[in-house]
């Protein structure tokens, strides 16, 4: 009998040294691994939400566009629909872009076409570098068309 526990306390012994590292082991190794899939889950999410404020952005453009009364301040009234959509999202109106083309001469005219393209380019999340540095997640494109009605 007292062989058997002469080896269980040898074995003991040896691994009292060992307590409690485990925990920091795990705290570490947890920590190392869950910061980069943090970062990960939240670039996906600028880039999900970025869609959503382009092709909102889009659809009010071209919804404005078709409405105004004249070219000139159709082009105005799309791009602070733009300007709107995209705060509504947190995204800065630099790094936007808005292009609108018609299919008709002039743009205006009932029955014509007016298509609002918007790009968006979507910064890193948390990253102090503007997007004049080159260092974006990616682009979005989104485009919305809208017929111009015959009663304005």
């Amino acid at each position: 009998m007292r062989r058997c526990c002469d080896w269980v306390r040898r074995i003991r012994g040896d691994a009292r040294g060992e307590g409690g590292s485990a925990v920091v082991e795990f705290v570490f190794l947890g920590v190392l691994l869950l910061v980069p899939v943090v970062y990960f889950v939240l670039t996906v999410a600028a880039l999900q939400g970025a869609s959503f404020a382009a092709a909102a952005a889009a659809d009010h453009a071209a919804k404005t566009f078709a409405r105004a009364a004249d070219e000139s301040s159709a082009h105005a009234a799309a791009a602070v629909s733009v300007r709107v959509a995209l705060a509504d999202f947190g995204l800065a109106e630099q790094s936007s872009r808005l292009e609108v083309a018609c299919d008709r001469e002039p743009c205006l005219q009932a029955g014509a076409a007016v298509r609002a393209s918007v790009h968006v380019e979507v910064p890193l999340p948390f990253s102090p570098v503007t997007s004049a540095f080159g260092l974006t997640v990616g682009r979005i494109d989104a485009s919305a068309t809208q017929i111009v009605g015959r009663f304005r």
